[in-house]
């Protein structure tokens, strides 16, 4: 695994010799048919008898994961892959029960059973994976900053002292609480919190990667993405460690709209005016 020389690497940090964040379990080598049977005994069997796909989900992360206002609906590039997914499941994209939940309860929900995955703009991370598992890596990003545009900040290291916004329970905390010089971390629920905050003078900075960056952009272009990146963000759906089974039908369902062109579709609509974004090539182990 390499990365950039010089430059932080959350998915890297906590990485160790029987670790790779960047690989993810084979999808099967053949996928059973949207709406037919599920293989017997597996999740997505239970699942289907179900009638739906409990997915924990962001609604405040603008191209991701959010609420439409002139819709009520819940919308972006996260939604669009979870209905994929429900797709590939049930033959139809609306068999989904979206359960809304904090950043810092995304691992939580998966342990206790509270849903089927999560896809909520989340890091894959070594110790993460300790506790989840994770698809193949559908979007790579890093963490920068978010400024107003008559800040002078330029990088990270501009605002020393200065107190700087992130969520609870990211992998942007983490970074923050790491950086040299050192910053005030202030914690919020949600990334949109973080807006406000910047809005009304209460912190110099909103810092988390550059994707989730973008979307707070668009709602208010007073401000600005400065400085380079200085982590490494790949992202994936979480599943529980029991499902297995799970993730390698889900990582299919990735490697069907990559082969597709439908992924490469989906970052363009919701990412394309915003930055260097593309899915990244899968990587697989056993």
């Amino acid at each position: 695994m390499s990365y950039p020389p010089g430059r932080a690497t959350s998915a890297a940090r906590a990485d160790t010799a029987d670790c790779d964040p960047l690989r993810s379990l084979k999808p099967p080598d053949r996928m059973p048919e949207p709406g037919g049977p599920m293989p017997q005994g597996s999740a997505m069997e239970r699942i289907v008898a179900r009638g739906r796909l409990v997915v924990g989900v962001d609604q405040n992360t603008y191209l991701f994961g959010y609420r439409d206002p002139t819709t009520g609906l819940l919308d972006g590039l996260d939604i669009a892959l979870v209905r994929e997914i429900s797709t590939a499941l049930f033959g139809r994209p609306d068999r989904v029960q979206f359960k809304t939940v904090p950043s810092r309860r995304r691992i939580e929900v998966l342990e206790q059973g509270e849903v089927d995955l999560v896809a909520h703009s989340m890091t894959i991370t070594c110790e993460r994976m300790e506790r989840v598992l994770f698809s193949s890596d559908y979007l790579d990003s890093g963490q920068r900053v978010l400024v107003p545009e008559a800040s002078g900040a330029k990088t990270l290291a501009d605002l020393a002292g200065q107190r700087v916004c992130t969520a609870d329970g990211t992998t942007s905390l983490a970074e923050l609480r790491r950086a040299r010089p050192k910053v005030t971390p202030v914690t919020v629920p949600d990334w949109t919190d973080c807006l406000v905050l910047l809005q009304l003078g209460q912190v110099a900075a909103v810092s988390t990667t550059d994707n989730v960056l973008a979307g707070l952009r668009a709602q208010d272009p007073t401000t600005r993405i400065t400085g380079p990146r200085f982590s490494y963000e790949p992202h994936g759906i979480a599943v529980a460690r029991d499902s297995p089974e799970l993730v390698r039908f889900v990582n299919g369902v990735l490697a069907r709209l990559r082969s597709s062109g439908t992924l490469l579709a989906l970052h363009k609509k919701w990412l394309g005016a915003y930055g260097d974004f593309y899915p990244p090539a899968p990587r697989y182990r056993g």
